[in-house]
């Protein structure tokens, strides 16, 4: 029986990352760009016979060499992994796996959340995580009356987000507004959440929630064991929609409302499946033309993040709420507008 070496795997141990892809490659699976933990089980030659890794509090990039599956090496990974984000203080845990691998990680304690057949299933380790959730949803819901859901990342909030609640709100009795509360945007879940109910003040009939770990962005959808770019969009929609139709089930919503996307193809493949997936469960789609300014420009977050880039925020102040336009104008701003100055590509395609 070979014995085995544990040892983390940092981002600058070039030969070891090699080995990493390497195996990660050889078993069909691609290396996350998104990780900030990767340990690798090596064998008495130093081979790489497992590996696996984290981002924030979900586990990713799990493998075995088929030379030495039927070992338990997994196994040692993923207890690994799991006792390193306790010891960081994340004892909520997430995973995306392949369908065929559910069963495995149940077995080490996770429950699946929603899955979409033959592609990927989401999985926690709380056995009552998701529905704890959904059942603190249900306080909230209304018995009467028609109601509506928006979910935004609002990265900025934009006079175009005020406009999309500003519709959902005139045609509904309530609207329960989602805002993303993952922090993969360049302005912080804190502030996005508090512009978004500054900016919606004067609309009465909202109520806000942040979207928890069960609602993620594209940028930290796992991709590593989906096959090419228009898989991973897709998957990542109908997952997104299954969770959110066990959240519309909850808060016996009756519409959902999202803004028509010009710009992002990435957002028009997601809308289109929106669309589909949630009539097929009875839940209307409304799609929002957008607003335009005055000069006949379409409203975006992506071109008020490029004119803050450039130092044109008095340009775009049009864009934006009042409540928006005094928070990039004061101090308070300074370390967000530092990191849209810093970052290599403000526009979402």
């Amino acid at each position: 029986m070979s014995e085995y070496m544990l040892s983390e795997i940092r981002s600058t141990d070039r030969r070891n990352i090699a080995k990493m892809e390497a195996l990660l490659q050889k078993e069909g699976i691609e290396r996350d760009k998104n990780l900030d933990y990767s340990v690798g089980l090596f064998d008495e030659e130093y081979q790489l016979a497992a590996t696996g890794s984290c981002f924030r509090n979900t586990l990713r990039c799990m493998a075995v060499d088929s030379s030495h599956q039927g070992e338990g090496l997994l196994n040692q990974v993923v207890t690994h992994l799991i006792e390193h984000e306790y010891a960081r203080g994340n004892i909520e845990l997430f995973l995306y796996t392949k369908c065929n691998s559910a069963k495995f990680f149940h077995d080490l304690g996770f429950y699946e959340i929603a899955r979409v057949e033959g592609k990927v299933v989401f999985m926690e380790n709380r056995r009552t995580g998701f529905s704890g959730y959904l059942d603190g949803l249900k306080k909230t819901a209304f018995p009467d009356g028609t109601s509506a859901a928006v979910v935004m990342n609002a990265n900025p909030f934009t006079l175009g987000h005020q406009y999309l609640l500003e519709q959902a709100a005139r045609e509904n009795d309530h609207v329960h507004v989602f805002v993303v509360s993952e922090e993969a945007s360049l302005v912080p879940f804190a502030v996005r959440y508090r512009l978004v109910q500054e900016g919606s003040a004067h609309l009465k009939n909202l109520i806000f929630h942040p979207t928890g770990s069960y609602i993620i962005s594209n940028a930290t959808f796992p991709s590593y064991f989906l096959k090419d770019a228009q898989t991973v969009i897709e998957s990542h929609a109908r997952l997104d929609i299954a969770v959110f139709i066990r959240i519309a089930e909850a808060l016996s919503l009756t519409s959902r409302y999202v803004g028509e996307e010009p710009f992002s193809q990435v957002t028009s493949v997601y809308n289109r499946i929106m669309k589909e997936e949630l009539e097929a469960a009875g839940i209307a789609c409304r799609v929002i033309p957008r607003r335009t300014a005055d000069d006949g420009t379409i409203i975006s977050a992506s071109t008020v993040r490029k004119a803050i880039q450039e130092d044109r925020l008095t340009e775009i102040r049009h864009f934006l709420p009042e409540c928006t336009y005094r928070y990039f104008s004061s101090p308070e701003a300074a370390p967000v507008i530092a990191a849209i100055k810093k970052a290599a590509d403000v526009i979402h395609y």
